[in-house]
């Protein structure tokens, strides 16, 4: 049967990783729900950047740049990491560089699975039906907090492994998606509620940022799936299926 993990931070990703595996990326507050509502509102393609040097030199060349850092917006961006900057007069047709304090990082670690994809509430069953398609185990990569785990990302890969493992085709790859599951059951009637004592909300709060958290945690919005490939020069760029 396959299986289906949940890795709860980037520094944990090397016991987890396999090169067969399907890896979705996940960082619910707010890269991932950022990048999966720029595919939906028209985005062409997104190059995502692990450093702000990177994304700052892409600006200087003239690309349209969303980059973050410590919830922020970078002062030369013309995008921050608010699901909301991205409308659709501003990106349809566009090619976008992202940077972002933990979900780009993620991606560039996991680059060397058999798919990487972008995972986040809004985009829930897509992502499921995308995995059960392939017939490959799953790695749920938590980006967490530099470093740091949290609840949110760890919420969705509960999610995330409920829906696998209730189609029958899969089963709980160790305990993290065990935990990530009972945590994703018994708290999905009410996730404000859970969530709120939570240190990236009040991270949000504090910034004044937080209008986009009951936006991240609807669920299947969309079926994009932003799906990574390698191109020319070693470059890293998602395009949604």
């Amino acid at each position: 049967m396959l299986q289906v993990d949940v890795c709860f931070s980037p520094a944990l990703y090397p016991v987890y990783h396999h090169p067969e595996a399907i890896v979705v990326v996940v960082d619910i507050f707010r890269a991932t729900t950022t990048m999966v509502t720029a595919f939906e509102r028209g985005v062409r393609s997104i190059r995502p950047v692990a450093t702000v040097e990177e994304a700052e030199a892409y600006k200087q060349v003239g690309w349209l740049v969303g980059a973050e850092r410590n919830v922020k917006r970078c002062p030369f961006a013309d995008f921050g990491n608010s699901p909301f900057d991205y409308t659709a007069d501003k990106v349809a047709g566009k090619d976008i560089v992202f940077t972002t304090t933990n979900g780009t990082r993620a991606i560039t670690i996991a680059r060397a699975a058999f798919r990487v994809v972008i995972g986040a509430f809004i985009n829930l069953q897509g992502v499921a039906d995308y995995c059960r398609c392939h017939q490959r185990n799953v790695v749920v990569l938590c980006s967490g907090w530099q470093d740091k785990v949290n609840v949110e990302d760890t919420l969705f890969g509960g999610a995330l492994a409920d829906v696998l493992i209730r189609s029958g085709a899969y089963e709980a790859g160790s305990d993290a998606a065990r935990i990530a599951r009972e945590m994703w059951t018994h708290n999905q009637a009410d996730l404000m509620a859970y969530l709120e004592p939570t240190d990236h909300l009040a991270r949000l709060r504090a910034n004044q940022l937080d209008d986009a958290v009951p936006y991240c945690l609807q669920q299947s919005m969309t079926d994009r799936v932003p799906e990574l490939s390698i191109e020319e020069d070693n470059i890293l760029v998602l395009r949604s299926k």
